[in-house]
């Protein structure tokens, strides 16, 4: 492995730094962006059925808050349970573009390193042409720098691929799972404004 690095050049170290990140973001968000931590399935009807038997008390509402995502949207509507309608909703919409923001958390860096990554490898090959140029004088070229050239340009070109790929498939995975969270959480929030406010049972 050290070998390919040393044949890569000083461009690689910059794709080496961009790849560790990218690796550890994704990591990150697969143990973040789970289903059952995000939008637990029978949180919205243990929700009601504590609504209907208790009302909302302080303690329902700082142990949803503290739950998950979800529990945090439905917390805001149930704090405004009172209010009519529109503020409720207004409430809920608020406190779901923050938690929509937290989800989407570190997805603007993995998606700007999936796109820069070719970019910083297409560097490391302008920097090995450069190497095969340097390589050539009057009396011939030099076989050893002609062969370091053609490495630094083959392997950056091939290690700006190699993170870009995985980094933009698992980018368009997470915006995705967050965008199925965020309208999970809408529906789940709309129907707690109907029970709440008596439209539906």
């Amino acid at each position: 492995m050290f070998a390919i690095i040393e044949a890569a050049g000083w461009p690689i170290w910059a794709l080496l730094v961009a790849s560790v990140i990218a690796v550890a973001l994704i990591i990150e968000r697969l143990i973040v962006l789970r289903r059952e931590k995000i939008v637990p399935r029978a949180l919205l009807g243990q929700v009601i059925d504590a609504y209907r038997k208790q009302g909302v008390t302080a303690q329902l509402l700082e142990n949803l808050y503290q739950d998950s995502p979800l529990g945090r949207v439905l917390a805001a509507g149930l704090r405004n349970h009172k209010a009519p309608r529109p503020v409720m909703k207004e409430a809920i919409e608020d406190e779901g573009r923050g938690v929509a923001h937290e989800l989407d958390r570190f997805l603007t860096t993995l998606g700007t390193i999936a796109t820069i990554s070719p970019l910083m490898g297409l560097f490391g090959t302008v920097v090995g042409m450069i190497e095969i140029f340097g390589s050539q004088n009057p009396t011939g070229s030099n076989p050893a720098q002609l062969a370091h050239g053609i490495s630094v340009a083959l392997y950056n070109t091939g290690f700006g691929l190699l993170i870009a790929i995985p980094a933009m498939i698992f980018f368009r995975y997470f915006r995705g799972k967050v965008e199925g969270f965020v309208v999970d959480m809408e529906q789940q929030a709309s129907r707690l404004v109907d029970i709440v406010h008596g439209d539906r049972a």
